[in-house]
């Protein structure tokens, strides 16, 4: 007998013949029926109509967003989505809190790197969802740890994750999730937060979180992310990138965010060009990314909130690309990747941005070219770029390191055996270009 094959075009809606029959499983929205007499061809063959739906008396139509079909992960991605879009919005609410008034939530790592009320409670927050999702034993690796927050010297700041925490989860409903019974004390927060071990055995399988990608740019009130993934046998095979400051007109991207705000103040604040704001998300091997905007006012999310397929661009040409470099100096190099850009004959200027909003910008098309190169020292850790690289990947363009080899995830929280620096772009064509001026201008630089 013949196992379930198809063939759906990426228009929608999709019409189906009386006695078609198509996987019920494969669909997550809700179906609505009217008779049509075309048929925009679907084959189906299955061994077993038992899970299967058939069109028994009448021609239909499939009105069904793309969005909606999914041949694997699909629980997963839903789920995740659910759960960065809520992190979003509490993200929101706390950069608003620390560029309003003085603040005194923002500490230093070790590597005196910032970290913020925003990082640790997002963190417990995607960690309870996805635990309740499937298990206290899910395998999560995230960026954050317990030992600041642990401190008796810090049982304010503890005090405000775990009243930041509960308040998001208040709100669970709200995304289809469901809240706890009861506020989550500050040793339950602790241990959604420590679920996220770095330490021990994590499986083949495990999700990858970096609860605030770009801090200093989220403190800064510019651009950040929240970043999720789902790693299989060292590969990404699930991707989800939460932009919540990521602007609809791409050139709001080029200015520092003081400076945007300063003109949103001489703009109307119901400008489209304001708008910010969104999730981007895909499945490996989908073929397909996908946008949806962030909630507004008190609107409920409802699947897939109104998402719509992403692109990369069609621009293969040097001359006419933008490229994407870190705005940090001190784990990058400028100066090599600007010589660069001009051997290639990049004539655009650099987008500077923070996090993995770069990532974002690739697969939305509105750059064509990331490259990132490490000074010596550096080494590139996998929730920076897990989430990010699967999104480009399925929206069209190609992601390796300088040597053109995929990123391995496997090895740990660190990406091992990168080789000089990390290259993402639009296409196999410019990334060909690119991989070549690397190999032509690396012995001469001072990298």
């Amino acid at each position: 007998m013949s196992s379930y094959t198809s063939s759906i075009s990426t228009k929608v809606p999709h019409t189906f013949r009386k006695n078609d029959i198509f996987p019920k499983k494969q669909i997550l929205g809700t179906l609505s029926w009217t008779k049509k007499d075309s048929y925009l061809g679907f084959t189906a063959q299955t061994s077993s109509q038992t899970n299967f739906l058939s069109a028994m008396d009448e021609d239909c139509k499939l009105e069904v967003n793309s969005a909606y079909i999914s041949d694997g992960y699909s629980k997963e991605v839903e789920i995740a989505v659910r759960a960065v879009h809520m992190a979003c919005l509490l993200c929101q609410r706390v950069q608003e809190n620390l560029l309003s008034e003085s603040s005194e939530h923002v500490h230093s790592k070790e590597d005196d790197s910032p970290v913020t009320i925003a990082d640790w409670s997002v963190q417990a927050i995607v960690s309870w969802v996805l635990s309740e999702a499937y298990g206290s034993n899910v395998s999560i690796v995230a960026e954050e740890d317990v030992e600041a927050l642990s401190k008796a010297s810090a049982a304010g700041l503890l005090e405000a994750v775990v009243r930041t925490v509960n308040e998001c989860l208040a709100d669970a409903p709200r995304f289809g999730l469901k809240g706890p019974d009861t506020d989550l004390d500050a040793k339950a927060v602790l241990e959604a937060i420590n679920r996220c071990s770095l330490a021990g055995d994590r499986g083949s399988k495990f999700w990858v979180l970096d609860p605030v990608d770009g801090t200093l740019g989220f403190v800064r009130g510019d651009q950040y992310a929240i970043a999720l993934a789902l790693i299989e046998d060292g590969e990404p095979v699930l991707g989800v990138l939460g932009c919540p400051n990521y602007p609809i007109k791409k050139e709001w991207l080029s200015y520092q965010n003081g400076y945007r705000r300063i003109l949103s103040r001489l703009t109307s604040s119901t400008s489209e060009s304001l708008d910010r704001g969104s999730v981007l998300y895909a499945r490996k091997g989908g073929g397909r990314a996908w946008m949806q905007p962030l909630l507004r006012g008190e609107n409920k999310f409802v699947w897939p909130n109104s998402a719509r397929e992403i692109r990369v661009s069609s621009i293969d040409n040097p001359a006419l690309a933008t490229f994407c470099e870190p705005v940090e100096k001190a784990n990058s190099s400028h100066s090599f990747t600007a010589g660069l850009a001009h051997s290639v004959g990049l004539r655009n200027q650099p987008l500077r941005v923070y996090s993995m909003v770069k990532y974002a910008a690739i697969a939305r098309g509105d750059a064509e070219i990331y490259m990132k190169f490490a000074r010596a020292g550096y080494k590139e850790k996998i929730w920076d770029h897990a989430a990010g690289v699967l999104i480009i990947e399925e929206a069209g363009g190609v992601v390796t390191d300088a040597g053109g080899q995929p990123l391995d995830f496997s090895k740990g929280e660190y990406l091992e055996g990168l080789d000089r620096g990390i290259i993402a772009c639009a296409g196999a064509k410019l990334h060909e270009t690119i991989i070549g001026a690397v190999d032509a201008s690396w012995n001469s630089s001072s990298l």
